[in-house]
């Protein structure tokens, strides 16, 4: 009988992907007081920074949820639902700042009439 080591990739992998998921929460951080200094320009860009971080961390979440834990690694589904919780409390936290910085962009800059 010949046993493929299928079985030693789905904890390797997890594994990888918990750190993957960790790292992903350390990031640079816009301070909502400093909003107001910022110009136009400055506000866009940060959006679209915010913005790819969310989809990243939508991305590692859905990556997270759809991991198969298999049933001999004990705490296994606990810390996926642990680091799925995490994440999408991250997307929580950028979502308020995204939206504290379209309304001081909304008070600050011109809108374009295309």
């Amino acid at each position: 009988m010949n046993l493929n080591s299928t079985t030693a990739l789905p904890p390797a992998l997890m594994i990888a992907l918990f750190l993957v998921a960790g790292c992903s929460s350390i990031s640079r951080t816009v301070d909502p007081a400093k909003y107001d200094s910022m110009t136009c320009t400055e506000l866009n860009s940060a959006l679209g920074d915010i913005a790819r971080n969310i989809s990243q961390t939508a991305i590692t979440r859905g990556k997270v949820v759809n991991t198969s834990v298999p049933r001999w690694l004990l705490g296994g589904s606990r810390v996926k639902t642990a680091v799925a919780g995490r994440e999408t409390a991250r997307i929580d936290r950028l979502k308020q700042q995204q939206d504290a910085m379209v309304a001081v962009r909304a008070n600050k800059c011109p809108r374009s009439t295309d």
